[in-house]
């Protein structure tokens, strides 16, 4: 390698390591869970991104909490009306995913509802007996 295909090698490893580091540093500041909340009830696999509604679409924490989602991990989940009846009512995510403000809650199903083998990717868990899923 020349010596000048050496420092541009070296500079974009440098530039690499600050994007890592600065994402690194930015999800550690959230003012919000950065892990992805995965439901299973009452059906298995629903999944919610702080991340995509903060920051992809401009929400804070009062834009759900404590109006929509009370602000304790499962808590809508033990509810009985926690399902897609009370969605397309407009509680729950369906206060904003109406059509309007949002894609509507019975369109674009497998955005959020990532099903048993979704969960299974996310969790790691490998197919039983090596089939391909």
């Amino acid at each position: 390698m020349s010596g000048k295909g050496l420092k541009i090698f070296l500079l974009m490893v440098l530039l690499a390591g600050f994007v890592a580091v600065g994402q690194a540093i930015g999800e550690e500041d959230a003012d919000y869970p950065t892990e992805p909340i995965i439901f299973e009830k009452p059906v298995k696999a629903v999944i919610f991104d702080h991340k995509l509604h903060v920051e992809d679409n401009g929400l804070d924490c009062d834009s759900c909490h404590d109006d929509i989602f009370e602000m304790e991990a499962g808590n809508s989940e033990q509810k009985k009306d926690f399902n897609m009846k009370a969605l397309y009512k407009g509680k729950y995510c369906g206060q904003c995913h109406d059509g309007d403000t949002a894609f509507a809650s019975n369109t674009r199903c497998t955005l959020c509802h990532i099903g048993v083998k979704g969960y299974n990717r996310m969790m790691g868990v490998k197919p039983a007996g090596g089939h391909h899923e």
